[in-house]
């Protein structure tokens, strides 16, 4: 059947208060960085769809698993993080790289940018990729990472977080976002993660504990499980 006679199937806007203003004043360098003109709307087609794919030559057999990409064990709390990947209608995105990357378990990064006084750790980049099997499902063992200062305002901490990419079907339905931990006392003070009008919205970048997910003895478990477009759509992470 030719391509121009398949009606591509169209994903919901999400509501205005579900996605970070592009100029949150309390996110001081929103001002620098966001649209001045009216944004333009691009029509749905087929792009929203299909590829290009990203296929698994690429990925490394640890690549998952930022604990042992190195010589030695890295520092702090090991922990999984694991969930699916599903378009609004609860339909598994197969295939679909998801990417990660955060501080260490001091709140460092691994990048030169990075001046925070906290310790390096040698055997912890930081960053790691999979692409999800045939029901959406993603995994990563990683160490929890620290809380660390910036320069937003006066005595400015960021939670805990995990940086999440995700490519979907589509470079169009590409979701970058960011993972935060239940409990943590600086999400109420966080100018990024508070950027999202709904508490609703907000809570859907926060991951739960799932004993499941534990393995014994080695690791705490995380799910987090991302929408990608349409109705309850994980919001963007600014």
């Amino acid at each position: 059947m030719p391509t121009n006679n398949i009606e591509p199937r169209g994903y919901r806007r999400p509501q205005t208060d579900e996605v970070p203003p592009n100029d949150t004043p309390a996110y001081r360098s929103t001002a620098l960085r966001h649209p001045t003109q009216p944004l333009v709307i691009v029509p749905q087609t087929l792009s929203e769809i299909t590829g290009p794919a990203h296929g698994d030559q690429a990925i490394g057999a640890l690549d998952h698993d930022l604990t042992q990409q190195h010589s030695g064990e890295p520092l702090g709390e090991r922990i999984i993080i694991a969930g699916r990947v599903i378009d609004e209608d609860e339909r598994p995105v197969p295939d679909t790289l998801v990417e990660i990357w955060q501080a260490n378990a001091a709140g460092r990064y691994a990048h030169a940018r990075d001046t925070h006084d906290a310790p390096l750790d040698v055997n912890f980049s930081g960053a790691g990729r999979v692409l999800t099997d045939v029901a959406g499902r993603y995994r990563f063992v990683t160490i929890k990472p620290g809380a660390y200062p910036w320069n937003n305002h006066h005595n400015a901490w960021r939670p805990a977080h995990v940086h999440v990419s995700v490519f979907g079907q589509s470079f169009l339905t590409r979701l970058v976002t960011q993972m935060y931990f239940f409990g943590d006392p600086l999400l109420a003070l966080d100018p990024i993660f508070n950027s999202i009008p709904s508490e609703r919205a907000r809570q859907r970048l926060v991951s739960a504990f799932d004993l499941a997910l534990t393995e014994p003895a080695r690791a705490l478990g995380y799910r987090f499980d991302i929408v990608l477009r349409g109705r309850d759509a994980t919001p963007t992470g600014q």
